[in-house]
């Protein structure tokens, strides 16, 4: 255990979603907590968000840090924070105009099945208060492909990035000269980038693995924490927003257990993610990891937005082979098969 008090302290108890293993539990202690909330209230304000503004958060609110966090973040700013918990995509949308929220919180997945659920309601997303949304919990954020497709689906919208870890808190917030790049809120850890496999640190403009050391959550601290996040380091420093905050190219581009070896090709689903977007036409997907023998294969199943697009699957195995040199099988699912997803999307299978 990493506690620095008596259990009696501790007032709070939250645990990972356990998407990659067994799920790991956390507490803290009011301070601790509070230091959490105020790394939120900066991420909210780099965002641009402030106490004039109404936030709706659609989730629901269960064991996972992150929603309690940015929750009561938002009461912190003094803005009317509205929580979705336990409602339909429907419901929450008819809510979101009712209150005229105009800051969504949510994954990227969860923010385009809005979409698609308000083409099928009928609801003209033109016509919707929601001027920015502030993404995390998947790498979506700072891939171009599924930003482009997220202000697609949301006109007028600006999407924010940013990431965090039940660990170690909220971690990083978008650069608000250069999407695309996460800045490390170094006022609250101590960042670096090692080779995962070495432990050393990369070269400048290698990736890497993040690295942390919190310097406030003193009631369950961590010292040079492997996240697992691999990263890569941006080399203009200040960055052109001005700030001297480590900044981070793409993002999280994706973790270091998460990496397939497919024919000598190395594949994170980051990768998958901008090639299936990139085309367009896809409603949801699903990757198929194999073991044909001593070789791994992947699969790609997709789910057309429309009836009668003949030519996405041909579209998607070129950009496939033009993107990663791999010739990828494509197979066509049904309209609404495949399954949706509010929360970390799951749409990496190992047969």
């Amino acid at each position: 255990s990493n506690l620095t008090f008596p259990q009696s302290r501790y007032t709070r108890a939250h645990q990972t979603s356990g998407t990659s293993g067994k799920p790991m539990r956390w507490l803290d202690t009011p301070e601790s907590w509070q230091w959490m909330i105020d790394n939120w209230c900066d991420i909210f304000g780099s965002a641009g968000v402030n106490s004039e503004d109404r936030i709706f958060f659609a989730f629901s609110f269960g064991p996972f840090i992150g929603f309690w966090l940015a929750f009561e973040a938002g009461e912190a700013l003094g803005a009317l924070s509205i929580p979705g918990g336990g409602l339909s995509s429907a419901a929450r949308l008819r809510s979101i105009f009712t209150h005229q929220a105009n800051v969504l919180c949510c994954t990227p997945t969860y923010a385009l099945r809005l979409a698609e659920v308000a083409k099928a309601e009928g609801i003209d997303l033109s016509d919707s208060p929601v001027k920015n949304i502030v993404v995390a919990g998947e790498p979506g954020g700072s891939i171009p492909a599924t930003r482009r497709r997220l202000e697609e689906a949301w006109p007028g919208a600006t999407i924010f990035d940013h990431h965090g870890m039940t660990e170690v808190g909220p971690v990083t917030y978008q650069c608000p000269a250069q999407p695309g790049i996460l800045h490390v809120l170094e006022q609250a850890y101590l960042p670096e980038i090692i080779d995962p496999d070495t432990g050393e640190p990369v070269e400048d403009g290698a990736t890497g693995e993040l690295i942390l050391t919190t310097l406030g959550r003193h009631g369950s601290p961590l010292l040079r924490y492997r996240t697992g996040d691999l990263v890569k380091a941006i080399s203009d420093q200040p960055c052109a927003c001005g700030r001297h905050d480590l900044g981070l190219d793409g993002g999280i581009l994706g973790r270091a257990d998460d990496m397939v070896v497919v024919r000598g090709v190395n594949v994170y689903p980051s990768a998958v993610e901008e090639i299936v977007r990139s085309v367009g036409g896809v409603a949801e997907y699903r990757v198929e990891i194999n073991q044909a023998d001593t070789l791994t294969e992947m699969s790609v199943e997709v789910e057309p937005e429309a009836a009668g697009d003949e030519n996405l699957a041909k579209r998607l195995a070129i950009a496939f082979q033009e993107n990663l040199s791999l010739r990828v099988p494509i197979r066509l699912a049904k309209l609404n098969s495949l399954p949706r997803f509010e929360l970390k999307a799951k749409r990496w299978i190992a047969r």
